[in-house]
């Protein structure tokens, strides 16, 4: 089994994520602990008021929400009493045993899982101190239940199979939802979930999803007050819909506090780079013969590739969003040899490479050579040309013919 534990800022978004699993009938509200009302008798605002009424305890205190996910193998397709057993069991050992909290059966990926919804909040106002929670007090927690159940333990599990990456989120689709709440739905599974630290990368993983954290136009009121709103993008990345002021979203994702989800991620960064740096590498061994089979590959991964170009439409950069470790970063920022640039060079010398042997069993054409490579160059990115993927100065023209 494994445990992940977060302390989101939002207990709404928290609650919110597994309710809409629930109303897509993905997901199931299998158990409540020290909850006023039967599980049977509560709807959402049930739920989130009780929690609330417990929050308002505290004024103090920043994070008072927990959420944890057990995974389990993919053999272990548990009843939702035995899930709810080994849940109950985790919770307490976790130090939860008195605190209200709701267990989710969710039922969208390859593997049996559940999610847990807690306050940190105790009866008297205290707070349970979390810090170094999923270190300590989890991993205690987490091996006494493996034993007691027989459960698969955590090091025996197939890492990339069988623990989620990132709770699924579907790609929002003008009306057919509720604007706002969509993409909070969206905000709740990115904004402190990956490790990002400039507004451009946040955007790179938000427009996976046809959302978009906008600054507005220069010398707007909105950039001048330093604001922010959210939009839907729709299929072509064209903003669609009314703008959502980032102040009026649950959580309040405000420029101030990307900001500051900028600062704290930079602790992390250094170790997320080089875990990136040799999946990339590993992938550039296998010589791939163009940029559209590295993008490609690099899916293959849970790397999705984003090019960023300017106005007229000319690439002048590349980001990586590795959806494993949740992170995202500029090739550049991986090194020179990484960015768009560094990336051509290395196609076209692989490109090089091959020609040389075809020309040896092609002597004939030996008059034509120079246009053969320029053209064969030039193919080299044919796939990325037809969609735009390649800025005009990275592609080689083909030389005309004279006499012709």
């Amino acid at each position: 089994m494994v445990a992940r534990i977060t302390t989101p800022a939002s207990l709404n978004e928290t609650l919110n994520y597994n309710e809409h699993k629930v109303r897509k009938g993905v997901g199931v509200c299998i158990a409540e602990n020290n909850f006023l009302l039967p599980l049977n008798a509560m709807n959402f605002y049930h739920k989130l008021e009780w929690f609330e009424s417990r929050n308002d305890l505290n004024t103090r205190a920043t994070t008072k929400t927990l959420h944890v996910s057990l995974n389990f193998a993919v053999a272990e397709n548990f009843s939702p009493e035995k899930l709810t057993a080994i849940s109950r069991d985790y919770m307490e050992r976790l130090g939860f045993a008195e605190q209200p909290y709701l267990v989710y059966q969710h039922k969208d990926a390859g593997h049996p899982h559940v999610h847990i919804v807690a306050t940190t909040i105790r009866e008297d106002g205290s707070r349970i101190n979390t810090h170094n929670i999923g270190k300590n007090q989890s991993e205690v927690a987490r091996k006494l239940v493996e034993e007691k159940y027989g459960l698969v333990k955590a090091g025996k599990m197939k890492t990339e199979s069988e623990i989620p990456v990132i709770s699924s989120i579907e790609k929002l689709e003008y009306g057919k939802a509720e604007l706002k709440r969509s993409i909070a739905n969206v905000l709740k599974q990115t904004i402190n979930l990956y490790n990002y630290n400039s507004l451009t990368q946040f955007n790179a993983v938000l427009r996976q999803y046809n959302v978009m954290a906008d600054r507005g136009k220069e010398g707007s009121f909105t950039q001048r007050k330093n604001g922010l709103l959210y939009r839907m993008l729709d299929k072509d990345g064209v903003a669609i819909g009314v703008p959502i002021k980032a102040s009026t979203i649950a959580g309040k994702p405000t420029l101030a506090y990307l900001e500051e989800r900028f600062l704290a991620n930079e602790k992390n960064r250094p170790q997320l780079k080089l875990s990136m740096k040799a999946t990339l590498d590993e992938t550039l061994s296998g010589k791939p013969a163009t940029l559209q089979k590295l993008i490609e590959d690099l899916q293959t991964k849970s790397i999705q590739t984003v090019l960023r170009q300017n106005a007229e439409g000319r690439i002048y950069g590349i980001t990586f969003i590795d959806h494993k470790n949740r992170s995202v970063f500029n090739g550049s920022e991986i090194g020179k040899e990484y960015s768009i640039a560094g990336l051509t060079k290395f196609l076209k010398e692989n490109s090089a490479q091959v020609l040389g042997h075809e020309q040896l069993h092609h002597d004939h054409k030996q008059s034509q050579g120079n246009s053969i490579l320029g053209e064969a160059i030039d193919d080299l990115f044919h796939a990325e040309r037809s969609s735009s993927f390649l800025p005009h100065q990275l592609k080689k023209k083909r030389k005309k013919k004279r006499g012709i």
